[in-house]
């Protein structure tokens, strides 16, 4: 099979432009399945050409060229990690071209209502593999090396890892017959649907997985068995479809786990490298996950090679280490990466006692080359104290041999607690909900609104039916700092530290700038949605419009128009029943006009 004629142009699907009414009834088939997955690759090793793509399906989705050589050299480990058997790992790789908005209206509907750490990724693809690698002496080599990878945008590790554990080997022993009827199957699946538990039937099983919401609590876990289908075979629920084991990717580190959450909270550069890929990319992503439920705003590359497009931009000296944290299990990168200020290196898990061996905080000055021994390398010292309570809970449990899930419970409550406790202080002085001149309540932009942020927005008497709504207040940082004498982390955390000086470096960090936009856009929606609100309540409209000229008039519907347009697009929280009300407003102001202006707002 020629292994790039499969992969011939991307489909035209409405993500990469306009197409034609006859191009998208060609790709609705594939409608379901493009949901969830981008595309499935299947990568070998040729003699010749080393790694190569053997397969892309559906066969009508193109990649670049770019793209292509990154999957190859991505799906296999380097000769450094020696795997044998199956193993599975995950990559992530810049897509190229930029950027591309969202492809159809349910794409910005998952969005809206999916948590920001879960959104589909506009200018990435990941890359779920299921490598094998297994004596055959039927093969030149003497060895059979292909790798089974799912292409998508959603950050859905477990879901993916468990979908490859179900169709790998099977597609190993009986190929491309068996990968086509599970894409078929795939796109039979309904769209993920933030909030939903749903059945996903692939090969004779159910897998069972709960959406996230942004709405769901932090501590949700999902239904065992929807009560109102009786499904056989009896589903396999998955209790979640991103969350990894954080006790078991942790071992090595749990003594640093603090300041490893202070290094991903200021974006810090960091280079993990370990035995194998598996490994690498399970410790990237758990890292990244410790923030939750602040995004994590910089790059990651939870397995990285020397082959990737992006290497020179991410060795070079020449500049500043960009803030990427970086999952690589070839050596050389110690040596090539030693100007970077926080490299971790882990070995392969072995016991201490009853508590895995530790790797320990060292000097950047230690590292040497091959032979560097696993560590922490970093200057770094970290502004709060080590939480001892936790690692006794810990310890303990691994004396009483308690399941792991419940010691990754424990540690993940810790770490949301840890930054919910950085984040709820964006408070000031004062009752909550008080505008700071003592003039009544502010509005409360949503409710899961940081404090400090809500302060911000104007007073409610302010926002009136036929003015411009009023400006958001600028974030002062002083007014910020000076507030946590009094309105600190001290009142929701145990912790003791330095906690000024790490909101003073939070501040110039990527995530500060991510979180502060977000929140900013957020809070400017909602001040877009109670003007709506409150020019669809004036029971005057027709009195107003008495001493105003057509410029005015014609001015008030070209806004009404817009705001409309930005609520459908479920860019403004607003009812229905507002929409509805805004729209025969619309109507009544325009059949005031004269008839020539009537013409020119309502074309035929």
């Amino acid at each position: 099979m020629d292994a790039l004629s499969r992969a011939g142009p991307r489909r035209a699907r409405g993500r990469l432009g306009a197409a034609s009414p006859g191009a998208r009834a060609a790709a609705a088939p594939w409608a379901r399945f493009s949901a969830w997955l981008e595309c499935v690759c299947v990568v070998t090793f040729d003699l010749e050409l080393g790694q190569a793509l053997e397969l892309v399906y559906p066969s009508d989705f193109r990649l670049t060229d770019k793209e292509k050589s990154s999957i190859c050299y991505l799906s296999f480990p380097d000769s450094h990690s020696g795997c044998l058997g199956d193993t599975q790992f995950s990559f992530r790789i810049r897509q190229c071209g930029g950027q591309r908005s969202p492809w159809h209206a349910e794409d910005r509907h998952y969005n809206s209502g999916a948590p920001m750490s879960l959104q589909r990724e506009p200018a990435h693809y990941f890359g779920y593999v299921y490598f094998r690698q297994v004596k055959d002496s039927s093969v030149k080599r003497g060895y059979f090396q292909k790798s089974l990878v799912l292409v998508s945008r959603l950050p859905f590790v477990r879901l993916f890892q468990a979908l490859l554990s179900l169709i790998a080997p099977e597609y190993f022993d009986k190929l491309a017959p068996c990968l086509e009827a599970v894409c078929n199957e795939i796109d039979q699946w309904p769209a993920p649907m933030p909030g939903q538990t749903l059945n996903l039937p692939v090969m004779g099983v159910v897998l069972q997985v709960h959406v996230p919401s942004r709405v769901d609590k932090p501590e949700y876990s999902p239904p065992k068995q929807c009560s109102h289908e009786n499904l056989l075979p009896a589903p396999v629920v998955l209790t979640s479809v991103h969350e990894l084991d954080l006790f078991r990717c942790f071992q090595p580190v749990l003594t640093h786990v603090q300041t490893l959450w202070e290094l991903m909270l200021l974006g810090e550069p960091l280079v993990v490298l370990a035995p194998s890929p598996a490994m690498s990319s399970e410790i990237v992503l758990a890292l990244i996950s410790c923030l939750q439920p602040l995004k994590f705003c910089c790059d990651y590359r939870p397995y990285f090679t020397i082959h990737d497009s992006e290497f020179k931009e991410f060795t070079t000296r020449t500049q500043a280490p960009p803030n990427v944290v970086l999952g690589v299990t070839n050596p050389f990168f110690i040596k090539t990466l030693q100007h970077w200020p926080h490299i971790l290196r882990v070995g392969e898990p072995k016991m201490s006692g009853d508590l895995p061996k530790q790797v320990k905080l060292k000097k950047p000055s230690r590292l040497k080359t091959l032979d560097t021994k696993p560590g922490l390398y970093t200057a770094y010292s970290a502004h709060l104290h080590r939480d001892k309570a936790l690692l006794k809970r810990l310890l303990k449990g691994l004396q009483k041999k308690r399941p792991w899930d419940t010691q990754t419970a424990l540690l993940r409550r810790h770490l949301l607690e840890l930054t919910q406790s950085f984040i709820i202080p964006l408070v000031r002085p004062g009752r909550e909900g008080e505008g700071a001149e003592g003039h009544g309540p502010r509005l409360t932009p949503l409710p899961h609104q940081e404090h400090y942020m809500a302060s911000l927005m104007p007073l409610q008497k302010s926002i009136t039916p036929w003015k411009t709504p009023p400006q958001i207040r600028p974030f002062r940082q002083d007014d910020f700092l000076r507030s946590l004498e009094h309105a600190g982390p001290q009142l929701t955390c145990i912790l003791k530290g330095d906690w000024l000086g790490l909101y003073r470096r939070f501040f110039k960090s990527p995530h500060f700038d991510g979180w502060y936009r977000q929140r900013h856009k957020e809070m400017a929606q909602k001040l877009e949605a109670l003007h709506l609100e409150a020019i669809c309540e004036a029971q005057n409209i027709e009195t107003w419009m008495k001493d105003k000229s057509e410029v005015e008039v014609v001015d008030l519907v070209l806004k009404l128009r817009e705001k409309l347009v930005q609520a459908q697009g479920h860019q403004l929280p607003v009812k229905e029943a507002t929409l509805q009300r805004a729209q025969l407003y619309i109507e009544t102001v325009i059949g005031s006009l004269p008839k020539d202006l009537q013409a020119v707002l309502c074309p035929s």
